[in-house]
């Protein structure tokens, strides 16, 4: 699919677009502590995913294939984010060859490696400097909602690195002498009782000025719109997602990663209109705080645009919140 540029009237700045696919499908996920340990739980996971992914890819198959003209016409991309942020003292020399033979071994097919630390510092192609401060820029656009009767006490989320959905507890309530007043957490647009969730995205390293540790939750976050094609970097489109030859030697540091390489030649593009991510049931309270941090994240409304008139073109339903894009699928036991 060729690449268009759009721009308003009143722009400066031409916003490119990027191929989509109907759905991307995460294909599991594993600590890097998983990852180095042997082989068992690492084939495992892989073959409680193989036929969930075949059924998903057959499910989306049925679900566009009139809007797609047919169900071969539909775009299923696969993917797989490396948990290289946290622990990477591991070689990648070893890592990535094991994990891509026992995922095939397994019958899982993996169209485009993630780097986690990429969605951090973006990094376009092999070697490229400088690198985009990705997560930064997300950060900029996390808009927090006030809660009613806010004294400006707490520290605001730009500063402390938080981010709730509701009105937060507080034991310290004005009462008279001796009382001890109490409010429970109360969360904003709430269906009949709260649920509450307080976020932590980033914490300060103390080292320099926005030297941050990013929050496995606010990576996640970042992960999910490169995914749904949301990022943009002055206009230009942050992934490439280029093709990895697999004759080629892997990187010997993780550094030295692409945010996103493609290892299917010709595999449907990496974005899509729908996000499905198959994860082990002990990453169900990070999505859940994903979803919270997507919530409160203010995208180009340029993008959002291009994005809701090629859904509408292409006869796929979408609404106008982001997080409606996502979907789950939580392995038990795993």
């Amino acid at each position: 699919m060729s690449s268009a540029a759009y721009a308003e009237a009143t722009a400066s700045t031409r916003v490119e677009d990027v191929p989509l696919a109907h759905v991307s499908i995460e294909a599991g996920h594993f600590y890097m502590s998983d990852l180095i340990n042997g082989e068992q739980a690492i084939a495992a996971q892989f073959r409680r995913v193989a036929p969930l992914l075949d059924a998903f890819t057959e499910l989306a198959r049925q679900e566009f294939a009139e809007a797609a003209g047919g169900p071969s016409r539909v775009r299923v991309s696969t993917c797989f984010l490396l948990d290289d942020y946290f622990q990477n003292n591991a070689d990648p020399r070893q890592v990535v060859p094991k994990l891509l033979r026992i995922a095939a071994d397994c019958g899982v097919r993996i169209d485009y490696l993630g780097s986690e630390a990429g969605c951090d510092k973006h990094l376009r192609r092999l070697h490229d400097e400088p690198r985009v401060p990705l997560a930064q820029m997300v950060a900029d656009s996390v808009v927090a909602e006030p809660a009613p009767g806010s004294t400006g006490r707490r520290p605001p989320t730009a500063e402390s690195g938080w981010l709730c959905n509701g009105s937060r507890s507080s034991d310290d309530e004005p009462g008279q002498a001796m009382e001890v007043n109490y409010r429970h957490p109360v969360e904003f647009s709430a269906h009949n009782h709260s649920i509450f969730l307080d976020v932590e995205m980033w914490r300060d390293r103390g080292r320099e000025q926005r030297d941050v540790l990013w929050s496995c939750p606010f990576l996640a976050s970042v992960w999910q719109l490169l995914r749904l094609g949301m990022l943009r970097e002055e206009g230009k489109a942050v992934v490439q997602a280029d093709y990895w030859d697999p004759d080629q030697e892997w990187p010997a540091r993780w550094d030295q990663f692409p945010s996103v390489i493609r290892l299917q030649e010709h595999a449907a593009p990496f974005a899509a209109f729908r996000s499905l991510s198959l994860l082990p049931q002990r990453y169900l309270g990070i999505e859940h705080a994903v979803r919270t941090i997507l919530e409160h994240v203010a995208l180009d409304e340029v993008v959002v645009g291009m994005i809701a008139q090629r859904a509408q073109q292409q006869g796929v339903p979408m609404t106008e919140f982001v997080t409606d894009r996502l979907s789950h699928h939580f392995l038990s036991g795993v």
